[in-house]
């Protein structure tokens, strides 16, 4: 699982950085979380490829967040992309998206499917395959807004090759070993499943939580998860305009991270009013003894 940043300013354009958007590899398959202005020259700037990508999320109706998806959705029109594209949003958003789709590009060689998400519902499923599956919760901005969370499902033990020829286990029995079944051969001797298989690895998982206050309903709703994306469009400086405008600081995101028990923090949504946004990831070190990233436009993060 691959995050890559496309774009992590706040609303205000700025030369150093983009409006939010970003892209999820799991597996080959691509899931962007909003799309800001400029998001498919990232994408091309970044070798993103159109044809993978098939879902897209959007947290809310400020433009920052959206403006970009109609452009984004011509271009791969353009390209003839086959396969539909969902965009899960809330009902206003569709709505609004709808409207401007139906202008901007008429008929187009794929379906676009709207899966609608409830503002207020904390664990809506919203999308499962074999290995992943992706949920929203409630965030607290100006407005509805939604975050997510990508969470791998629990991945089978791995098997141990040499251990499996010698005690001959048919090539049919591997799903069983995966599943921690023991091996019981044709004289009725039982090998245990730990004699045959190592530990699997561990599933990962991601929150992406922007815009929106430090909140600890967003901690108690994304608690567990490896890896968290907060709003940090301030350092501490900023505390009051946080407050007014529904964002966080830097300080603040760290104090969600840590309170959902988080291996690593990424910043991100900055405040064009910074030159560098080291400032912050300092301010979030003095709470969060974790991991910090700070967001970049190109960054690819492993997950």
């Amino acid at each position: 699982m691959k995050l890559t940043i496309l774009g992590c300013g706040s609303a205000t354009p700025s030369l150093r950085h983009l409006p939010s958007c970003q892209v999820i590899d799991h597996g080959g398959k691509l899931f962007m979380v909003d799309c800001g202005e400029g998001a498919q020259l990232e994408m091309m700037r970044n070798r993103v490829r159109f044809g993978k990508l098939n879902n897209i999320f959007i947290s809310h109706l400020h433009g920052d967040h959206f403006l970009g998806l109609p452009g984004l959705l011509s271009t791969m029109a353009l390209h003839e992309k086959g396969s539909a594209v969902t965009v899960h949003c809330h009902r206003r958003v569709a709505d609004i998206l709808g409207q401007i789709l139906r202008v901007v590009i008429g008929n187009t060689p794929f379906d676009i499917h709207f899966n609608i998400i409830d503002p207020k519902a904390d664990g809506q499923l919203l999308y499962e395959d074999s290995s992943l599956t992706v949920s929203s919760f409630p965030l607290y901005h100006r407005v509805e807004c939604s975050g997510f969370i990508f969470r791998e499902k629990q991945r089978g033990r791995h098997i141990d090759g040499p251990a499996a020829k010698f005690h001959c286990v048919p090539h049919y029995f591997m799903n069983n070993l995966r599943a921690g079944e023991d091996f019981v051969k044709p004289d009725g001797t039982v090998v245990a499943n730990a004699l045959l298989t190592k530990e699997p690895t561990p599933a990962r998982s991601y929150a992406y939580c922007t815009d929106t206050i430090a909140d600890r309903r967003v901690a108690a709703s994304i608690r567990g998860v490896n890896t968290v994306f907060h709003d940090s469009t301030y350092g501490d400086d900023g505390l009051p305009n946080a407050a007014a405008y529904g964002h966080s600081t830097a300080r603040q995101a760290a104090e969600i991270a840590l309170e959902a028990g988080a291996e690593t923090l990424i910043l991100g949504h900055f405040s064009k009013r910074y030159d560098s946004e080291l400032q912050l990831a300092e301010q979030a070190a003095e709470v969060f003894p974790g991991r910090i990233i700070i967001a970049n436009e190109g960054l690819s993060i492993d997950l």
